[in-house]
């Protein structure tokens, strides 16, 4: 089992292209969004009269070749790539979702998670709805077909639809003419709009927007509902009180090269790392990171503290879904496979290692023992987030709060346990003035407790 939070998913979607190109340009925005999700991925894409879709579990590579591209054929599409955290990992969750509604076929691309699924669903099941996954998506969508239905108008439809759904989301649903966007009153999870030429683009981060070379407009608003059609873009807000966009974003979801909400995130962990060593003052012989997201904030500690940054680990990018996990009795094995210590910078010397999370406790133990058997002589583990000690229920994929290691014991005891030297965390005030530049308020209830959306917590 993963000792990391995982991001549920990422969404791409473009409207009026040339029809030779939208299902590659889906793929090419969700090939730059695959960090976010590697269980499944889908793409629908609509020619005006129909939707044409096909999805599958694996990576994006693995899901599509030209064959399948060429097939759907179309002006408009979305796209999705998944990290489940509603629903298990099988072909029936895999998005997007399909349905016939009578406004014809709809198909929805969903990141979040919501807090009153089960409410949701049962009310629809007694009205006589059947449901083909687990997800919450579907409960989505088909609220939106049901209330399109009662009002005849989808942008009406999506409002109803949000005043009564609970949660972190950002939705790219396709109609067979129009592409909407829209996203949480809260701004829990991101979504960022772009243009192409003549194409409008939406997607989860702007890396994806840059990767089919796209100019990013802004970020679609929390609580905004934007509708794409022949006759533009059409934008309509609804009622907002506080806005609390997901910290985990920053510290290790995006992509490092990606903005989200006017924050540039390799901003925001180079300032981590900054903030790391004036709350620590800790020097040592040498810096270095846990590939990827710790590698911007381990160049901030160096040049704040002035001890000399250099790679730690080699990490496999080869890897895929299909990897062999060890038996229990090798899993220090398996670690090594992905992190393997560049014994030359280690040997001898104090380091400085620095994470973005410790969430179990395991990986990060045995990353320690692998620094030690390389010849560090000492091993002090800096977080660049504050401890983990509540599970999320807005889109990320969170263990119990029995399994969370800073939920059961002090700092002091974690880093014992994990046989480090010394074990730092970034306060809360730390990483909320690495985050003040977001235009938004920050969401840290896996931090704190304090859930911006209630929840009944029963982890």
């Amino acid at each position: 089992m993963r000792d990391k939070l995982n991001e549920e998913c990422g969404v791409f979607g473009i409207y009026n292209t040339r029809p030779e190109d939208t299902s590659k340009l889906v793929y090419y925005g969700l090939f730059a969004l695959q960090h976010r999700g590697q269980e499944s991925a889908g793409i629908a894409v609509s020619d005006g009269q129909q939707i044409n879709y096909y999805k599958d579990e694996g990576l994006v590579q693995e899901v599509f070749d030209p064959k399948l591209l060429n097939f759907l054929h179309g002006n408009h599409g979305i796209g999705h790539v998944r990290y489940s955290t509603t629903g298990g990992t099988t072909y029936e969750n895999a998005q997007p979702v399909v349905i016939v509604s009578s406004q014809g076929q709809m198909a929805l691309a969903h990141n979040g998670n919501l807090v009153n699924t089960k409410e949701l669903m049962g009310e629809l099941e007694s009205q006589g709805a059947t449901f083909q996954s687990s997800t919450d998506s579907e409960t989505i969508l088909k609220l939106v077909a049901k209330n399109a239905m009662e009002t005849g108008d989808v942008t009406q439809a999506i409002k109803k639809t949000m005043g009564v759904i609970r949660g972190g989301y950002a939705i790219l649903l396709l109609t067979q003419d129009k592409l909407y966007a829209f996203r949480d009153p809260m701004g829990l999870r991101p979504l960022i709009m772009g243009r192409m030429d003549d194409s409008f683009v939406f997607a989860s981060e702007s890396c994806a927007i840059d990767s089919v070379k796209g100019d990013i407009i802004r970020d679609v608003k929390p609580g905004e509902i934007i509708c794409v059609d022949a006759d533009g873009i059409h934008s309509e807000q609804t009622k907002v009180t506080t806005t609390h966009i997901c910290s985990f974003e920053y510290v290790y979801f995006a992509r490092t090269d990606s903005v989200i909400d006017g924050l540039n995130v390799y901003e925001a962990r180079i300032n981590m790392g900054k903030r790391l060593f004036k709350e620590t003052g800790r020097k040592a012989d040498i810096v270095i990171d846990i590939p990827d997201s710790g590698t911007s904030a381990a160049l901030g500690y160096s040049q704040a503290s002035g001890v000399p940054f250099d790679k730690g680990f080699y990490r496999n990018a080869y890897i895929g879904r299909t990897f062999i996990s060890p038996k229990q009795d090798m899993r220090e094995i398996g670690v090594n496979f992905k992190l393997s210590p560049i014994r030359r910078n280690v040997e001898g010397k104090s380091v400085i290692m620095i994470d973005d999370s410790i969430v179990r406790g395991t990986t990060i133990t045995r990353i320690v023992k692998s620094l030690r058997r390389a010849g560090a002589t000492e091993v002090h583990v800096m977080i660049t987030s504050p401890p983990v000690k509540y599970s999320c229920y807005y889109g990320i994929d969170t263990p119990d709060r029995s399994k969370l290691i800073a939920a059961k014991k002090p700092i002091e005891d974690i880093g014992i346990e994990i046989g480090a030297d010394s074990l730092s965390y970034l306060s809360h005030e730390g990483l909320a003035d690495c985050l003040k530049k977001s235009g938004l308020g920050t969401c840290m209830a896996c931090f704190d407790g304090k859930y911006p959306v209630p929840v009944e917590e029963s982890k």
